[in-house]
């Protein structure tokens, strides 16, 4: 399947396959599911969630689109227009990336706070806890 993007100020309440509908107003796109099992799928175009890139070729959609809390657990990338898929992940994994997207959000977050950057010690240090509580 080959997606296109539509650019809206509003989500249509009916989405079209292989339209990516973009709402730079509301940072976020809408498209439905690649597998074809007809579901919604948001994304969210924030720093800590996704990034759009549009060029001739097609939307760009980083990183990947795990559609983990859905019955087909699909999971692809959307690439100059492209469907990639990706491999299905274990019950683990998805535990182990929403608690890697949970502290991408906090440490973008706490920049803010305390205007320092993470330090690499500091991303190993959460990495080992972690990993060992």
């Amino acid at each position: 399947m080959k997606m296109k993007t539509e650019f809206v100020h509003y989500m249509p309440k009916v989405l079209q396959n292989g339209v990516l509908y973009v709402s730079q107003e509301f940072n976020t796109a809408a498209h439905l599911c690649a597998c074809g099992c007809g579901e919604k799928v948001r994304t969210p175009l924030t720093p800590t969630e996704w990034r759009l890139s549009n060029t001739e070729k097609g939307p760009s959609l980083k990183p990947s689109i795990g559609n983990w809390q859905l019955r087909c657990k699909s999971h692809y990338w959307i690439a100059n227009g492209n469907i990639i898929w990706a491999r299905e992940w274990t019950r683990a994994e998805i535990e182990e990336g929403r608690k890697s997207e949970q502290l991408r959000r906090r440490s973008y977050f706490n920049r803010g706070i305390n205007n320092a950057p993470v330090t690499v010690v500091q991303k190993i240090w959460q990495w080992l806890k972690r990993w060992f509580g």
